[in-house]
C-alpha cells in the first residue's frame, strides 16, 4: 500500500508507475474519494467542536448537531471502505532504476557465471535420469493425487536435506535466522502481504477453516512481525524459512505438464530481512549474493536476469531472478528470485522502526530471495552432474551429508 500523502502530492508518478507494472488503478478517483473524506472528517470535527461549546441551555441545538454527525458518519465510513478497496489496488511502484518493460520478454541478462558442462554424449532430460534411477516418480504421484505432484524417493530425498543443510550452514554464517514457519495464513495476513489483488488465483484457500496455503514462507514469516516495533539496532532482521509452499499454477495451463519443475506442492528455502530504508538497495545486492555464493557452492552454471517493470509481482518495486542452465532441456531455467518490496508489506501489516536520533516511527523495508527452491535444485543437479552410464555425480559440497559421491542403481 502507498502513502496517500505522497499519491496527492506525486499523482502523475503514480500513474506512471502503476503504468509501467500493467496494472489499471484510478487514481483520479482515489484522489476525489480522498478529498471527499477530509472534507467530511472536517465537517464532523467542526460540528463536534461548536457541540462542545453550546451551553446546558441549548439541548435542542445540541441534539440537531448530533444527529447531523449521526447522518455523516456512516458516510465517511462507506468513503473510507471504497478509499481503502481502491488503495490496496495499487501495486508497489518500481524503483527508477527499474527497465521498463511490458512483460519477461523484455528482462535483461545482466552476466553468466560459471562453466557449462561438456559431454561427450547427448545430455538426457532429468526426469528420464531420475526414473530410471527410481528417485523421482511422479507416475504414482499423478494416481495418488493428480498432475503437477511427485514423489522424491532415494537419494532425492536425502538430497533435499543435504540441500537444507547446505543452506542454512552458509546463511547462518550471514546472521539470518532459521525458522520453520506456519503454512497456513489468517486472509488478513495474507492481504497484508500484497498477494491477493491480483494473484488470487494462484493461493490455495481453505474456505471452511478461513485460511490460506503459503506459496513461499516469505508469506509468513514477514506477518510474523505484524504490528511491531523494531529498534533501529535490531536492523536488519534476517531469516531463513524452510517450509512447504502450495501454489495452483493457474497461470501455467499447458506449461511444464510432466515432472517436478512447476507443481502444486514443494520445498523451499526462503530468505527474508526487515531493513532500514536507507539500506534496502544494498540489502537487496546481499540477497543477490547470497544466491550466487549458493549456486557457486553447487557449481551451477548459471545467469543473472534484471527484471523489468511489467514482470514485477504487486509487492516488488525492484526484482532479479537467477536461472541455471539446464543442458538436459538445453535452455536456462528459472531457480532464484530476490525482491526489494521498499515499504509496501510493511505499510500494510503495520511493521515499524523507531529511528534512533528523531524518535519517530518509520515503515521498514522488506526484501525477500530464494535461497534453494528444491525440486529446481534437483533438476539443475541432475542434468548438470550426470555421466554416461545414467549415474548422477553428487555435488563436492553435498557429499558429505549424503555419504556418496555417485547416485546410480
Amino acid at each position: 500500500m502507498l502513502d496517500i500523502k505522497f499519491i496527492r502530492q506525486n499523482p502523475e508518478k503514480v500513474k506512471d508507475g502503476i503504468a509501467k507494472k500493467q496494472a489499471v488503478v484510478d487514481v483520479d478517483k482515489i484522489l476525489s474519494l480522498d478529498e471527499e473524506k477530509r472534507q467530511l472528517i472536517l465537517k464532523i470535527e467542526s460540528l463536534r467542536a461548536e457541540q462542545k461549546e453550546l451551553g446546558r441551555d441549548q439541548i435542542e441545538k445540541a441534539q440537531e448537531i448530533k444527529s447531523q454527525v449521526k447522518e455523516l458518519e456512516p458516510q465517511l465510513e462507506n468513503i473510507t471502505d471504497q478509499l481503502n478497496v481502491l488503495l490496496r489496488q495499487i501495486p508497489n511502484l518500481p524503483l527508477d532504476s527499474v527497465l521498463a518493460g511490458k512483460d519477461g520478454s523484455e528482462n535483461v541478462v545482466i552476466r553468466e557465471e560459471g562453466k557449462k558442462p561438456e559431454f561427450d554424449f547427448d545430455p538426457k532430460d532429468y526426469l528420464e535420469l531420475a526414473e530410471k534411477l527410481n528417485i523421482i516418480d511422479v507416475k504414482s504421484a499423478a494416481k495418488s493425487s493428480g498432475s503437477r505432484f511427485g514423489y522424491l524417493k532415494g537419494e532425492a530425498a536425502l538430497l533435499e536435506f543435504a540441500l537444507v543443510h547446505l543452506a542454512f550452514e552458509i546463511l547462518t554464517k550471514e546472521g539470518f535466522i532459521p525458522v520453520v514457519p506456519p503454512v497456513m495464513l489468517k486472509p488478513e495476513m495474507m492481504e497484508g502481504m500484497g498477494y491477493t489483488e491480483r494473484g488470487k488465483d494462484e493461493i490455495y484457500f481453505l474456505e471452511k477453516d478461513n485460511l490460506y496455503l503459503v506459496g513461499t514462507s516469505e508469506q509468513s514469516i514477514g506477518a510474523m512481525h505484524q504490528g511491531d516495533i523494531f529498534t533501529e539496532e535490531e536492523l536488519p532482521k534476517r531469516y531463513a524459512g524452510f517450509s512447504t509452499c502450495f501454489r495452483r499454477e493457474a497461470g501455467a495451463y499447458g506449461k511444464d505438464t510432466k515432472g517436478i519443475l512447476r507443481v502444486h506442492q514443494f520445498d523451499k528455502i526462503e530468505m527474508f530481512s526487515f531493513c532500514h530504508p536507507e539500506k534496502s538497495k544494498d540489502e537487496h545486492q546481499l540477497l543477490l549474493k547470497m544466491e550466487e555464493k549458493l549456486m557457486q557452492a553447487l557449481e551451477l552454471p548459471y545467469r543473472v536476469i534484471d527484471i523489468c517493470s511489467g514482470d514485477l509481482g504487486d509487492p516488488a518495486a525492484a526484482k532479479y531472478d537467477i536461472e541455471a542452465w539446464m543442458p538436459g532441456q538445453g535452455e536456462y531455467r528459472e531457480t532464484h528470485s530476490t525482491s526489494n518490496c521498499t515499504d509496501y508489506q510493511a505499510r500494510r501489516l503495520n511493521i515499524k522502526y523507531k529511528d534512533k536520533q528523531s524518535q519517530k516511527q518509520e515503515f521498514v523495508h522488506t526484501l525477500n530471495g530464494t535461497a534453494f527452491a528444491i525440486g529446481r535444485m534437483l533438476i539443475a543437479i541432475i542434468e548438470n552432474y550426470q555421466k554416461k552410464d545414467g549415474s548422477i555425480e553428487v555435488p563436492k559440497v553435498l557429499q558429505k551429508y549424503l555419504g556418496l559421491k555417485v547416485i546410480k542403481n
